[in-house]
């Protein structure tokens, strides 16, 4: 059975894109925290990194707890995940990628330049149709 498609993944603003590699990183963080490692550096207050982590939170792309009197964040999606699916919206979604042969192109593009690279993605679709299988 087919998964219903996901939602497109909302535009990120550069800052917003730092603060996620960061957490990415660092695995969660509170404003203080993630200022350190992305504000400072380019002269921010902690309210815009604070700002920066609520539109990701109101976005969907951060979960938050409430530890004490501040929030700490991480992100929903992994770093590969969030990666693969940009990937995915820039080549016109899945379904464009079997009409248009980008997916065949891709799979031409791996066998002739790594093969090792193909292993694993013949590995990785066995362990994917055995996990449906169950």
């Amino acid at each position: 059975m087919a998964k219903s498609p996901q939602p497109r993944l909302p535009q990120l603003g550069e800052l917003e894109l730092r603060v996620l590699e960061h957490l990415w990183g660092a695995g969660d963080a509170d404003v203080q925290e993630t200022h350190a490692a992305v504000g400072k550096r380019r002269g921010i207050s902690p309210n815009t990194v604070g700002s920066a982590l609520e539109r990701l939170y109101k976005k969907g792309l951060l979960e938050r707890e409430k530890v004490s009197h501040a929030f700490r964040y991480r992100a929903v999606l992994g770093r590969e995940e969030f990666r693969a699916r940009k990937l995915v919206e820039a080549a016109g979604g899945l379904e464009a990628l079997g009409k248009r042969g980008l997916l065949a192109a891709f799979v031409d593009l791996v066998a002739d330049s790594d093969e090792r690279a193909l292993s694993e993605l013949e590995r990785l679709i066995r362990i994917r149709r055995g996990e449906r299988a169950r």
